[in-house]
C-alpha cells in the first residue's frame, strides 16, 4: 500500500480552460486497461519541458525534443503505457512520429505541433498498430469534452499508470495579477526512479498567461525541485518527460519574468503542485512501507548536499535497514563518507533521526539509545538530517524504503 498517499477525487481536480483530454483502451501490452492518452491544447498555448538526462533517451524523447526545436505551437500530446519505446533504433523513432503524423492529420495540425511520450516496457517494439486503432477512440473522448473536467483528469491520470498501484493527480488555485488562476496536475512513477528526470511522467497545466520564453525555465525551475528531488531506486530511466503547458485564458497580464513579483508568485503557487505530484511518486514507490526525507544542513554548496543526500538515498543497505525498522546507522554514516566530498571532515558531522540526536561531532551521541532510534524507525514517515559542519547550504531529496515486495515486482515486471 502506498504510503499515507489516498487516491485523489475527481471532484477535487479543476477544469483547465484550453485543455481537453480523452483516454481509450488500445491493448498496446494487456487487453482491457486504458493505456492511451491524449491531451488537446486550445491555440495560443505554450509548453515548455524537461527530459531525461539518461543518454539512451527513448524515441519519443528524441522526437518532442525535435519537435519543440522546430518551434511550431504545441497543440497536442499522445501517451501510451505498456511500451517503453526505447532502445527500438530507427524504426521506434520511425513509429514516434507515424504517431504524430496520425494525430496531426485528424487534428488539422503539422506534425511538429504533437508530442508523444511512452512508458512501460523497454527493447520492445512499439506495437504502432494498435496505438493507431485506439488513437481515434482517444480523440473522440477529448472532442465530446468542453473542457479538462476533474473525471477527465482523473481518466488522463490512470491512464498513464504502469505499475503505480494508485493515480496520481493534484489541483490549486491562485490569484495572479488580480485573476484567479487554476492548475492541475497528473504524474505517473513508481520505480526506476532517479533525479535528473526518473519511469517518471508529468504533466502540469495552469490557464495562467505566461511568455512562450519562459516555459522551459519555468518547467526546469518546477523540476529541479520536485521531480529533480526524489528517488525511489536510484536508476535513471529513458523515457522521464515533465511537461508544463500554460493557456493563457485566466486573463492575467502575461509573466515575462519569472523574478518578477508576478514570477515568484506563479513560481510559489506551482512548486507546491509540483512537489506534491513527486511526492506522491515515492510515496507510491514499488514495495514501498515509508517515506523518507534526506535534509543535508550546513553544506559548503548545494551541490555537495546533494552529494551526500542521494548517497544516503540510493543506498540499499540504508533502505534495507529503514523496511527492517534496525536502527543500524552506521549505514548511513558510510554513505555519507563515501559521497565523494574529498575534503569532508568527519569530526564536524552531526546525525538525527527525527528528534532522536544520533550522531555528534562524528561519533555515537552519548545519550543515544539505540531504542529510541527504533522508535523513529517504526514510523512511517521518517526525517533523516545530516550536518556537514562545512556552511550554510542546504539540500533535500526524497525517498521510500526497499521491501521484499520491490524485489517481486521488478522480478515479475514483463509477466
Amino acid at each position: 500500500m502506498p504510503v499515507h498517499l489516498d487516491p485523489p477525487v475527481a471532484g477535487d481536480m479543476l477544469a483547465i480552460p484550453g485543455v481537453r483530454m480523452g483516454v481509450a483502451q488500445a491493448g498496446i501490452r494487456k487487453a482491457n486497461r486504458t493505456d492511451l492518452t491524449v491531451f488537446l491544447l486550445d491555440e495560443g498555448s505554450v509548453v515548455g519541458a524537461v527530459f531525461t538526462q539518461n543518454r539512451y533517451a527513448a524515441a519519443p524523447v528524441q522526437v518532442c525534443r525535435e519537435h519543440l526545436s522546430a518551434g511550431h505551437a504545441v497543440r497536442a500530446m499522445v501517451i501510451n503505457t505498456g511500451n517503453a519505446n526505447a532502445g527500438t533504433g530507427e524504426s521506434g523513432l520511425a513509429h514516434a512520429r507515424q504517431t504524430c503524423v496520425a494525430t496531426a492529420l485528424a487534428l488539422g495540425l503539422r506534425h511538429e505541433q504533437v508530442l508523444p511520450f511512452s512508458t512501460g516496457v523497454i527493447m520492445e517494439p512499439l506495437p504502432l498498430d494498435r496505438l493507431l486503432a485506439g488513437l481515434p477512440r482517444a480523440l473522440e473522448s477529448a472532442a465530446l469534452a468542453s473542457g479538462a473536467s476533474g473525471a477527465q483528469w482523473l481518466a488522463a491520470a490512470e491512464g498513464i499508470m504502469t505499475t503505480d498501484t494508485v493515480p496520481k493527480a493534484a489541483s490549486r488555485q491562485f490569484s495572479l495579477g488580480g485573476c484567479t488562476v487554476s492548475a492541475s496536475g497528473i504524474a505517473k512513477g513508481a520505480g526506476m526512479i532517479r533525479p535528473n528526470m526518473a519511469t517518471m511522467l508529468g504533466f502540469l497545466a495552469t490557464d495562467a498567461c505566461v511568455a512562450p520564453h519562459l516555459m522551459n525555465a519555468l518547467a526546469r525551475r518546477l523540476a529541479d525541485v520536485s521531480f529533480n528531488r526524489v528517488t525511489v531506486d536510484g536508476d535513471t530511466s529513458t523515457n522521464d518527460s515533465f511537461v508544463v503547458v500554460a493557456t493563457g485564458q485566466a486573463g492575467n497580464t502575461a509573466v515575462s519574468d519569472l523574478d518578477s513579483p508576478d514570477g515568484q508568485i506563479l513560481l510559489a503557487a506551482l512548486t507546491p503542485l509540483a512537489q506534491q505530484l513527486a511526492h506522491a511518486i515515492v510515496r507510491d514507490g514499488e514495495g514501498a512501507t515509508k517515506f523518507i526525507t534526506v535534509r543535508v544542513e550546513s553544506g559548503g554548496s548545494s551541490a555537495e548536499c546533494l552529494q551526500v543526500a542521494y548517497a544516503v538515498a540510493h543506498s540499499p543497505l540504508v533502505k534495507t535497514a529503514f523496511f527492517a525498522c534496525d536502527p543500524n546507522l552506521g549505514r548511513i554514516l558510510a554513505a555519507v563518507g563515501y559521497a565523494g566530498i574529498a575534503d569532508l571532515d568527519a569530526t564536524r558531522i552531526e546525525l538525527h533521526l527525527g528528534d532522536v540526536h544520533v550522531v555528534t561531532a562524528g561519533g555515537r551521541h552519548p545519550d543515544y539509545r539505540e531504542e529510541d532510534g527504533q522508535r523513529v524507525m517504526k514510523e512511517a514517515e521518517i526525517l533523516v538530517r545530516i550536518g556537514l559542519g562545512r556552511g550554510t547550504a542546504v539540500e533535500t531529496v526524497w525517498t521510500c524504503d526497499f521491501s521484499h515486495d520491490y524485489v517481486t515486482i521488478n522480478a515479475d515486471y514483463r509477466s
